[in-house]
């Protein structure tokens, strides 16, 4: 296997030159330059071409998010936003996300830190290396129209919970699916991997463009029809129940899978206090979480649902649910929001 060609784009001297030091102690990543602002970026984009670029936000001459609207049009290539941890940085690596980045990665407070994070970017870059890329013309919107219910389809949904696990490119297929969504729609449940401040912020601009509530998770936070929950970066969210309300934990703890938030504790616990009465899905994203507690909820009775291999931007938690069982109907994205109504 050809080693990940990187290219690093970052005004910081210090951070571009860390990140090349660290990076290039993987055995499967080369980095193959650094540019300090997007002009010398787009001149060594077209000059080396690199596999994948990671990507300040905040530079000078040219903004990060006007050079990957740029880039998606004319020259698509999977981009690593590495953003700083505040609300604002937060905004900005949603719009980056909406504009064709594939990952997002938060950048420590300072620059001589940002070697901690090695690990981290090395697994986002490579899956943003198995990403498909297509050109993008940012400048069109396309709005979901919410599925079409029968008049009796839900009336029985009170008890009912919908659980959600994604990853890379979880947040664009998250949009498409919940944007679907009834107001009749059971609770819904989700785990997408993103830091701290970009859940915020995600859950604030789902919420703007949904017919149902969405917001990001709060300890005790009770799962009602026609709201959507969103597990916080860095915390766990697990489902509970007392007597007939479900409500939701969210608490700190090991990493599952490499990840915290994790699908498979959400799905372990939709599967031991839902059982029959969930339906979980997993969508696109790197790596193999939420395939074995995405199984627990198939034999505890739960209908189960998997994105198909097509409309994935990484093929990568749906196969390894798909390998072990735990998928009962895999679909294409647009069909997945029609097939959760239908298994309720």
């Amino acid at each position: 296997m050809s080693d990940i060609k990187v290219l690093v784009v970052d005004d910081s001297a210090i951070v571009r030159k860390i990140f090349a030091e660290e990076l290039s102690r993987e055995r499967d990543i080369q980095v193959i330059g650094t540019a300090p602002d997007p002009y010398v970026a787009r001149d060594k984009i077209v000059r080396l071409k690199p596999d994948v670029v990671t990507l300040d936000i905040e530079m000078p001459r040219m903004d990060g998010i006007t050079f990957l609207k740029k880039l998606m049009r004319y020259y698509p290539l999977p981009v690593v936003i590495v953003s700083s941890l505040t609300p604002k940085g937060g905004k900005l690596a949603l719009e980056a996300i909406e504009s064709g980045a594939v990952e997002v990665l938060s950048k420590p407070g300072s620059a001589y830190s940002v070697g901690d994070m090695r690990q981290q970017l090395a697994d986002k870059i490579r899956g943003a290396s198995r990403a498909r890329i297509s050109r993008r013309d940012n400048d069109a919107l396309i709005k979901d129209s919410p599925v079409e219910v029968p008049t009796s389809a839900l009336k029985e949904t009170t008890n009912k919970v919908v659980a959600i696990g994604a990853s890379t490119g979880g947040t664009e297929a998250l949009k498409k699916v919940l944007t679907r969504f009834p107001l009749t729609i059971p609770g819904v449940l989700v785990v997408q991997h993103m830091p701290p401040n970009f859940t915020t912020a995600f859950a604030e601009r789902l919420n703007n463009m949904c017919a149902i509530e969405v917001k990001e998770a709060q300890d005790g936070d009770s799962v009602l029809p026609g709201r959507a929950l969103i597990a916080p970066g860095n915390y766990h969210m697990l489902l509970r129940r007392s007597g007939a309300r479900y409500y939701v934990s969210v608490k700190t703890g090991p990493m599952v899978c490499h990840q915290r938030p994790s699908a498979d504790v959400l799905f372990d616990s939709s599967a031991e206090y839902a059982g029959a009465n969930a339906v979980g899905v997993i969508l696109t994203g790197m790596g193999s979480d939420g395939a074995r507690g995405l199984l627990k909820m198939r034999d505890a009775g739960a209908r189960t649902i998997g994105q198909d291999e097509a409309s994935c931007v990484v093929y990568g938690m749906p196969r390894e649910a798909a390998k072990i069982g735990a998928v009962e109907k895999e679909t294409p994205l647009d069909h997945i929001a029609h097939e959760i109504v239908n298994a309720l």
